[in-house]
């Protein structure tokens, strides 16, 4: 089985990557675990924001629907659309590794630029979340978006790939118990975000 390729690096630092869609609106869901390279190494991301804009920085696009009946209708009478916007998302580096082998830290050396980002296969998730260690990297993000939507978007994905997800939630929810210590707000929200689908 083929991986999914999804996406090209556009953008790379140690702690995250941008990536730009082939497919106009080719997203992968928020807290998607996702998959790039380097010297040597797979680099893991998990995604926590995407956009789609002008491929113009600073032109915004203009409504074009008033007289179409849908919103494929619009894309349909206006086909340049596809050549004049862009979808692409920011993926912060969890871990790296080589094979089956995955290490829960950042990789000596960023994403390389124009490297191929690949939607990861179920047993490929299964395999980076077998451990919670890439938790504390989620924790301790600065990032615009807030961390407990990502963490909680992400490990409801992970879940999905495991033989019992509840089990696999469970572990997580004491994992961030231990991991949070006394900030029960935090936790609180994290888990309810869990819940809710």
């Amino acid at each position: 089985m083929g991986m999914q390729k999804i996406a090209e690096v556009i953008e790379a630092s140690t702690t995250e990557f941008v990536a730009e869609c082939y497919e106009l609106y080719g997203l992968p869901p928020l807290g998607a675990l996702v998959k790039t390279s380097a010297v040597g190494v797979d680099i893991y991301g998990i995604v926590y924001n995407a956009t789609t804009a002008s491929v113009e920085p600073g032109r915004r696009p203009i409504a074009r629907g008033r007289d179409e009946t849908s919103e494929e209708a619009v894309y349909q009478a206006n086909p340049q659309l596809a050549k004049l916007l862009r979808s692409e998302f920011r993926a912060l580096v969890v871990g790296h590794g080589k094979g089956t082998i995955v290490r829960h830290r950042l990789p000596p050396n960023p994403a390389r630029i124009h490297g191929f980002v690949h939607a990861c296969s179920s047993e490929e998730v299964k395999n980076f979340s077998a451990s919670l260690a890439f938790l504390n990297v989620l924790l301790n993000t600065h990032v615009l978006v807030p961390f407990e939507e990502v963490t909680a978007a992400a490990l409801r994905q992970m879940s999905e790939a495991h033989e019992e997800p509840e089990r696999f939630l469970v572990a997580a929810g004491k994992e961030l118990a231990v991991a949070l210590g006394s900030d029960y707000g935090r936790l609180r929200l994290i888990l309810d975000r869990i819940k809710s689908t």
